[in-house]
């Protein structure tokens, strides 16, 4: 009995503090920007993407307040998807106010110009005071506790299916391609998110022809439980040869009031298989009320900045639950068979 006793509380032990602890999204309200913050069951931190600049430091006040209510004190790694003032125009307010270890990025900016010169210099005059990481296809982003896989990366993307990826995609066929695009929104890092059984897919503002290199003629990534809408939902983005082969449970679109949300991109994703709910951070006024998700599921209505918030908490078991800070409406949805 005594060496039983002692067996187990060897094995109690030896199971890591944070193996019943939940991963966290926090995706947070950047006026159709992209912020999201997540945390680890391990307590460490990613951050992709810090918003605009501007604004009396708006949305690095908004990542700080984030990260406070989500206990982190510092950024371990921020993920810089592209070099877009949306999503890396908040990178020096940010850094005035939390510390961030390790930035990751594609490497050099496609775009020249002033606007363009002056985003990327700001951004590395912040990076060299860090550690730098500079993203291939395949590479692991190594928080302790959670996979995060680069899908895409530079314009290039991973050459082999995702384990239990690759089968023929009968979709591709009715999916026209377009004129290549040459700005940094091809560049953009895509992530994959596994916790366990439940996968979590953020393909920042990638645009359609990268995205169907992904899915076309074969899937290489297989189905996710959550989709982050490409590109704020604009319908630069989201063919239905990749949205609809995801197979996603729930899409989350970081829209703002007046960007992204179009009706095209909103109606492929209403239209994919199995899917359950769409939440989105903002209703996008002109899209119309048929083109936007319920009341419940809107983080900020009428256009006004109010700073609400989508938090997701997913279980290694496949559950995850979704909540809107501003009505505290939550949803939890429970493991697959799969």
């Amino acid at each position: 009995m005594r060496t039983t006793l002692m067996g187990i509380l060897l094995l109690l032990f030896s199971v890591p503090a944070w193996a019943a602890k939940t991963l966290d999204v926090y995706f947070i309200d950047v006026e159709g920007g992209q912020a999201t913050l997540i945390v680890s069951p391990s307590g460490e931190s990613m951050l992709i993407d810090t918003g605009w600049p501007g604004f009396d430091d708006r949305d690095a006040e908004r990542i700080a307040a984030a990260a406070k209510l989500a206990g982190v004190t510092q950024i371990d790694y921020l993920l810089i998807t592209h070099y877009h003032v949306d999503h890396v125009g908040g990178v020096p307010a940010l850094a005035a106010r939390i510390p961030i270890r390790t930035f990751v990025d594609h490497g050099p900016s496609v775009e020249t110009g002033k606007e363009a010169d002056g985003l990327f210099r700001a951004y590395l005059h912040v990076r060299e005071k860090g550690k730098h990481l500079a993203a291939k296809p395949g590479d692991k982003i190594p928080i302790q506790g959670i996979d995060v896989e680069v899908l895409t990366t530079a314009g290039e993307e991973i050459s082999r299916p995702l384990p239990g990826a690759g089968t023929l995609n009968p979709l591709c066929a009715a999916t026209k391609r377009r004129e290549a695009d040459p700005t940094e929104n091809a560049q953009s890092i895509g992530t994959l998110v596994t916790f366990g059984k439940f996968r979590l897919i953020d393909l920042a503002d990638l645009t359609w022809n990268k995205e169907l290199e992904l899915v076309c003629p074969n899937n290489k990534l297989g189905t996710v439980d959550v989709y982050l809408s490409t590109h704020h939902g604009l319908n630069l983005s989201g063919p239905p040869a990749i949205v609809l082969a995801l197979r996603s449970r729930v899409a989350i679109m970081n829209n703002g009031a007046r960007k992204g949300g179009s009706p095209e991109a909103w109606q492929v994703i209403r239209s994919s298989p199995g899917l359950e709910d769409i939440w989105q951070l903002h209703y996008a006024i002109e899209a119309g009320k048929e083109n936007n998700a319920a009341e419940p599921f809107i983080a900020n209505l009428n256009g006004h900045p109010d700073a609400n918030w989508i938090k997701l908490s997913a279980e290694a078991n496949g559950q995850f639950t979704v909540t809107n800070s501003r009505n505290g409406k939550t949803k939890t949805y429970e493991p697959t068979s799969q």
